[in-house]
């Protein structure tokens, strides 16, 4: 069944410009204290490694506008996790009223998020969540239920094979995963596990990372096609990915997708993807909402007139085949 109902939407905001806050980089402390009546948001953002990133930042600078009452201090890490804590330090020296961490790795955050709460600075997390030993150091996390969306994707391959008359045949997959240890690469796989580990004659051939990237994708894909000679299944933990698999498919003349050999999973949904879903090049793609700034604009409209927030906030979220 094609699900189109939010394509005019997804569509509509991913197409939307920039906001102007934060175009020149992070803000240095003066123009902080010079926003003494507006809200100040110190923003770290994972990079611009994808489409999806890309859209995802574009509604945070959206939403944490001078109209809205915020004042918003954008910091790129250009996907370093390293850049992120002198980020988060920057921000605590600037005195931010909230810092949104959109995490790149799980770990290694128990001490930079220790100095914010010292500071009585609460901590948002959005997109991608982090493990510490201690959950107050930060106040939510509001994302995607990333493992729920791998889980899915495995019930619609299942489906779809059934549909296909290939119930019982021998299914060789491969998957090419996001950033290790990132909250999207973590419970896609997970999710997608509960599904595979019930099927006896699914084979996941082998799992490699393609750092949500095109251009890494298309490499790690050029080797599964030259290692493994019976791939039935590519999952592509990101669209950027499907886009790189794609490529490398072409490339050695491959047939795949919905008229071809090799059956083409993704995630995100952007509209570039939706476009491939359209054209049958990718048999279905889970959606990831990037429109995560209005949620955290909520969550901290409720912190700053002392309502309690919900500790874990996920977004409602469909799929298109």
């Amino acid at each position: 069944m094609i699900k189109w109902l939010c394509l005019a939407v997804c569509t509509a905001f991913l197409l939307s410009g920039c906001g102007r806050q934060g175009e020149d980089g992070q803000a240095s402390q003066d123009s902080a204290k010079e926003s003494d009546n507006l809200i100040v948001v110190g923003l770290s953002q994972v990079g611009s490694e994808s489409d999806w990133r890309l859209a995802n930042t574009r509604s945070y600078r959206e939403t944490f506008t001078e109209e809205n009452g915020y004042y918003l201090i954008f910091d790129d890490a250009q996907q370093k996790q390293e850049n992120q804590v002198k980020a988060i330090r920057d921000f605590i020296l600037q005195k931010v009223d909230y810092i949104v961490l959109d995490a790149i790795a799980e770990t290694g955050w128990d001490a930079v998020l220790a100095e914010a709460k010292q500071a009585g600075i609460p901590v948002i997390l959005s997109d991608r969540s982090v493990r510490v030993e201690d959950d107050s150091l930060y106040t939510s996390w509001i994302g995607s239920d990333f493992c729920r969306q791998g889980e899915r994707a495995g019930i619609w391959l299942r489906d779809y094979l059934e549909e296909k008359g290939r119930a019982e045949e021998p299914i060789n997959l491969v998957t090419l995963q996001g950033t290790l240890d990132s909250t999207a690469q973590l419970g896609r796989t997970e999710g997608f596990a509960k599904i595979l580990e019930k099927q006896d004659n699914w084979t996941m051939l082998e799992q490699r990372t393609g750092e949500f990237v095109q251009a890494k994708a298309r490499e790690v894909m050029e080797y599964f096609l030259e290692t493994y000679p019976d791939i039935d299944v590519v999952i592509c933990q990101n669209d950027n990915m499907a886009f790189g698999a794609i490529e490398a498919m072409k490339e050695q003349g491959k047939s795949y997708g919905k008229y071809g050999d090799i059956i083409v999973i993704s995630f995100d949904a952007a509209e570039a993807a939706l476009e491939a879903v359209r054209k049958g090049e990718i048999n279905a793609d889970f959606e990831c909402c990037p429109d995560l700034g209005p949620l955290v604009d909520e969550t901290i409209k409720k912190l700053e007139a002392g309502e309690e927030v919900e500790k874990i906030q996920y977004v409602e979220e469909t799929y298109y085949d």
